[in-house]
Order: C-alpha cells, then structure tokens, then sequence
C-alpha cells in the first residue's frame, strides 16, 4: 500500500512554510510516509525563495510568521507561482479568510489542525488541479470575440495578446466559464464544479476569485463587459 502511494505522489512536492518546528517535523513525516516530497521554510523573510528555490507542487503557508507574514507572502509568491496554496492560522476570524482569498490563497485552514485532515485538503487540491489539467476534447478556448484565449494544457491565459497570470484556482475558475461561454452558470454550479461541494449560500470565494479576474483582465466591475453579473442567476462569460 504505501509503495502504491509512493509510486502516484513522487513527482509532487509540498513546501511547508511555518515557523512551529514540532508541527512542522510531525507534518513533514506523516506527508513524506504518505509518498509526498517535502521541504520546510520557518522563516518568513526567506520564504519567497524557497518557493522559487524549490518549485513545488502546493503551498502549505502560515499566517503568522517571523519576519514576513503569511499573507504577504502568498501576494509575492502568486508573481511566480500558481499552484495550490493551503493557508493555515490559528486565529479564527472570518475577516482573514477573506483576505486569504483575495490575495491568491485555495484553500483555508485553521490550526490546531489534524496531519490527516490536512492530507485530505492536499489531495483534494492536487486532485482538482490534475482533473482540471486533463481535457480529452478542446484544449484551448477563445472566447470574448476572440480576444481572450485560454490554453489548458499550457494553463496560459492571453487577452488582446497579452499574457494574463492567474493563480491555479482562478484559472480553473476561468476554464469552467469558458466551458459555458455564452451561458450563464450559477454560483451552484461553479462551486460545485470548482469544489466538489454544495453552495451554502455564505462562501465568498467565487464572488472573490471572479472580482480577481476582471481585475486583472482589466473588466470593469461597475459595468463589467467580460465577465457578466447576471441578476439573481449567475455569472456569464461573454463569448
């Protein structure tokens, strides 16, 4: 069993950043015996180039750090770097998680946190980036008039010849709009595609990756012309 695990997981790798050394050394066993390679930063102020140095498959980030914090962080290290990232903290408030979003995190976690539960969250979010990688018909979208094009299998993104950088979970936001270009698809829809899991109507983490991407698709979110806010329905891309 754990040769079969070894065998699916050697190629991805995790980067712990956190300045807990017990945590992190109980972490790093538990990922390591379960067939994941992986590396541990506790400072801060280094951890942009461990990222860079490293070149991992997912992201496990804290919020508090010596140094720099774990939001900062995530903003710099979303210029190189769009895989996953799991933030972890252990203060619970709803305002952190939101700003964890905005700045390009995938996933939320507050400490103390189970070695197993964090294992399921990294499997789920390297499952959806493989699943989201792997299209067996069209592999590039061109939607808006032809003015923005989205390569799957590259994962690159361009609008009116100029490369757009998305975080892993904008652009499989992205990809499933372009899928349903011309159509509108309700938060339901989205998140249950995205997530795997059923809209309870409080999660804000479509309404912010989709401000995130007229942002940086320069659309205008009073009047956005790319990514419409159908009334009561949904979002719609147009095509």
């Amino acid at each position: 069993m754990n040769k079969l695990n070894v065998s699916m997981t050697e190629s991805e790798k995790i980067l712990l950043i956190d300045d807990d050394v017990e945590l992190t050394s109980l972490i790093k066993q538990f990922l390591s015996m379960n067939g994941y390679q992986v590396e541990v930063e506790h400072n801060g102020e280094d951890a942009v180039k461990s990222i860079l140095k490293y070149q991992p498959d997912l992201i496990v980030l804290d919020l508090m750090l010596p140094g720099v914090d774990g939001l900062t962080i995530c903003r710099q290290a979303r210029d190189d770097f769009s895989g996953p990232i799991i933030m972890l903290t252990a203060l619970n408030d709803d305002i952190d998680e939101v700003t964890g979003l905005e700045v390009g995190a995938d996933d939320y976690l507050c400490k103390p946190i189970k070695p197993r539960v964090l294992l399921a969250h990294i499997r789920a979010q390297l499952r959806r980036q493989s699943n989201l990688n792997k299209f067996s018909q069209q592999d590039i979208k061109t939607v808006n008039s032809g003015e923005l094009i989205i390569d799957a299998r590259k994962r690159i993104v361009t609008y009116q010849g100029l490369d757009i950088s998305l975080t892993s979970a904008e652009f499989d936001l992205l990809w499933v709009l372009a899928l349903n270009a011309g159509n509108i698809i309700s938060r339901d829809q989205l998140h249950l595609e995205i997530f795997r899991l059923e809209f309870d109507g409080f999660d804000r983490s479509i309404d912010l990756r989709i401000s995130r991407l007229r942002k940086k698709l320069g659309d205008d979110p009073k009047e956005p012309q790319i990514i419409k806010t159908i009334r009561n329905k949904g979002y719609l891309l147009a095509n």
